[in-house]
């Protein structure tokens, strides 16, 4: 579809990223606009960001529009972005405002173009030459009188900036202004591909061909961890760019990136773009121009990048399509492998959901013909999969307060013996859970939340997990002010740590949790450190089952297998199975056979059983089962609704009445639970009270949920947010 043009005093409608009801209508500036520009409009006594949405709604009285203040200097949205706004808006109940915010993220958008100075070869000659001036000159012909910054020019000719601005005054040296915003390097597909196994050979034809046939398609991309999963779709990715079509590889972690980008970087030839929190402001704001203007063939990035105004996107890779951190929490709520998905139906792209131990909703998507499946069964060259056991912690003598085991403990030990890492997993923060007064029992509590601080004592201090509020740890008791008689109770991997300096003395022990490092930067060369030998213990957290590849680590201790297994969330089992399988797969990437050891007070447990054997399928089906006979996703459809007041009454009175009022809901065949206080009932000094909303599958649930609460009035004091297809219950 041609889009609009505006003539100059002609009325339009511009959406912008205000938290307004719907477009408003102005008055196209002087030289005209097209529908999709991003422009720059007056509201009230501010000027904000807006897009051109379309013709005017007409309600209005014309006399009183206000003209558009300018068009701004990068390519209008195309149709399909705009689409893809719309109906991701529609899909999570998201007022379009905010979802454009996530569409305009780019920092200093509104600015003039940015420009920097730089220096070429002038047609003068200096008056006096010294070995300074002649180094500067022999660099720039060298170069065949390429341009260069000032900086780059001094540190190359090895000379002070004063140098080269004596130059630019006697003509020898030309100043110029140039964009700042260049286009990334180019990326050659055919620079260095690797050999690939048969398998992988075949994975990546099949991929390649569905690049070639210009059309959407979904694949799911199984493979056990460190079966070369990475190297097949960049095979894809190398296709993609072939027929001159961008891609977009997104990745859960962004201390995963800098591991990631050297393996791009070696395959293409060049670096490609980033769009992470990790990146700073004029790389964010040149990432997303070059994208809009096709100067970004690839992009790597966290969920957020999928709102990049991309120019022909051809190909999105989701890495680790099961992880958690894709579900965006906060804010606008979304999930970015669905979200990945339906931008690559509106702009005819391939999409890859690459994953050792995929989701249940993908698996049961591949399951019922939607997606294509492509499995790979080995691990690459000489790396076999770890041998996995359980240790019975029932049959362990453990002295108090300790959680090594006898025999994880030995297991280590001969390790670190033979030279080679071992890595032990706690998924707990900090030193302990729960810090609590021998003298009166008070458990120390965030004053903010229904949660307990958590003591980081590394850092000296008390943190909630759910507001970040931090306090330095107490001398004496909150309650009863004795002193001293605080006692940290469970581990954390901080805690976990002290003991492995006891147990191992000698051993050289690195944590890998994200309290402890001040900047993604930070974390990603301690992970290389490790990677490069030198740590003998790991000790970590969840994030370092996500990707990375210690080729020492022979040993993987899970110090509590069970603890994922607790409570009442639906994918409790789904969620421990993948934690487990990845973590295990850390060990033995490299020629060495790898060992993992769950410790576990259930091993008789379902879950413990199949992560044992490695009966992946049989898992999945047996889980498929359990939620196709209780109606839940993926075979029902679920909502959550979250009030929260600083007044537990208000937020338990509106909560009621959408309990009573729920007829729109009923007339679709779907059932509302609760109210009931939240698990956490109390954030950041709110309370919270949850209603949870089942409905069949086939059910048109988001338009039955709109009108739903259409009929409620909220106080301003009050907040509704409605997370579809919710991941957690807290």
């Amino acid at each position: 579809m041609e889009p609009a043009y505006f003539e100059a005093g002609e009325p339009c409608a511009v959406l912008t990223t205000q938290p307004l009801d719907r477009p408003l209508d102005y008055l196209a500036p002087e030289g005209g606009c097209w529908s999709g520009s991003y422009v720059e409009v007056p509201l009230g006594p501010r000027r904000v960001l807006g897009v051109v949405w379309g013709p005017a709604a007409g309600d209005y009285d014309r006399a009183k529009l206000r003209a558009v203040l300018r068009v701004l200097d990068v390519p209008p949205m195309r149709d399909e972005l705009r689409d893809f706004i719309i109906k991701a808006a529609d899909y999570t109940l998201t007022p379009l405002p905010a979802m454009l915010r996530l569409a305009t993220r780019a920092p200093g958008l509104s600015d003039a173009p940015a420009t920097r100075r730089i220096y070429r070869l002038g047609e003068g000659e200096p008056d006096r030459m010294t070995d300074a001036r002649q180094r500067v000159l022999e660099t720039m012909r060298e170069y065949g009188g390429l341009a260069f910054t000032q900086r780059e020019l001094a540190e190359m000719a090895g000379v002070t900036s004063s140098v080269i601005k004596g130059l630019v005054k006697q003509g020898a040296l030309r100043e110029e202004d140039a964009p700042k915003d260049l286009p990334f390097p180019h990326l050659d597909p055919n620079h260095k591909g690797k050999d690939l196994t048969e398998d992988q050979a075949a994975a990546a034809t099949h991929l390649a061909q569905g690049i070639a046939s210009g059309t959407y398609g979904t694949t799911l991309l199984k493979g056990v961890t460190g079966s070369g999963k990475t190297e097949v779709y960049l095979e894809a990715v190398a296709a993609c760019l072939k027929r001159g079509r961008q891609a977009l590889v997104l990745l859960p972690e962004i201390a995963l990136t800098s591991e990631f980008l050297t393996r791009l970087e070696a395959r293409f030839g060049g670096r490609p773009a980033e769009w992470h929190s990790g990146v700073t402001m004029t790389e964010r704001r040149r990432t997303w121009k070059m994208v809009a203007e096709n100067g970004a063939q690839v992009v790597v990035g966290a969920r957020s990048a999928l709102f990049l105004p991309f120019r022909d996107l051809g190909l999105i890779v989701v890495d680790e399509e099961h992880d958690t951190s894709y579900k965006q929490e906060d804010g606008v709520l979304y999930n970015a492998r669905d979200m990945a998905v339906l931008r690559a139906s509106l702009c005819s792209a391939r999409v890859v959901l690459a994953s050792a131990t995929p989701s249940l909703e993908t698996w049961a998507n591949a399951e019922a013909g939607k997606y294509d499946r492509l499995d790979l069964t080995s691990r690459f060259g000489e790396a076999v999969m770890p041998e996995m056991e359980a240790v019975d912690m029932r049959a362990e003598t453990l002295a108090a307060s300790t959680w090594i085991s006898p025999t994880l403990r030995k297991a280590a030990q001969e390790r670190i013996d033979r030279g080679e890492q071992a890595l032990l997993f706690l998924n707990r923060r900090g030193y302990a859970p729960v810090t609590i007064c021998r003298a009166c029992g008070h458990q120390v509590a965030c004053p903010h939340c229904d949660a307990r601080m958590v003591e980081h004592r590394f850092l000296k201090r008390l943190m909630c997990h759910q507001c970040g509020e931090t306090t330095p740890m107490p001398e004496e008791c909150p309650s009863c002010h004795v002193a001293g008689k605080l006692a940290p109770v469970g581990p954390g991997v901080e805690r976990l740590a002290e003991e492995a300096t006891t147990l191992f003395p000698d051993a050289r022990i690195a944590v890998l949790s994200s309290d402890l490092f001040g900047s993604a930067r930070a974390l990603k060369e301690e992970i290389k450190r490790i990677a490069d030998g030198a740590a003998d213990i790991i000790i970590g957290t969840q994030m370092v089952a996500k990707g990375h590849n210690f080729p020492n680590l022979t040993l993987v201790g899970v110090i509590d297998a069970d603890l994922g297994l607790q409570g009442s969330d639906l994918r409790a089992a789904e969620r421990t199975f993948q934690l487990m399988r990845q973590v295990a797969g850390r060990a033995g990437r490299s020629t060495k056979r790898g060992l993992a050891l769950m410790q576990t007070f259930q091993p008789e447990h379902p879950v413990i059983r199949a992560i044992l054997s490695g009966d992946e399928e049989g898992f999945w089906q047996a889980e498929a089962a359990e939620r196709q006979a209780a109606g839940v996703p993926p075979y029902g459809r679920m909502a959550g609704v979250i009030v929260s007041s600083e007044e537990l009454n208000d937020a338990f009175d509106l909560a009621n009445q959408l309990t009573r009022q729920c007829e729109p809901l009923r007339s679709v065949g779907a059932q509302v639970f609760g109210p009931a206080p939240a698990p956490i009932a109390r954030i950041r000094g709110r309370h919270r009270v949850r209603l949870l909303v089942k409905s069949p599958k086939g059910v048109a649930l988001q338009k039955a949920i709109a009108l739903w609460v259409r009929n409620v009035r909220v106080k301003n004091t009050t907040r509704l947010t409605i997370d579809i297809d919710p991941q957690s219950f807290l």
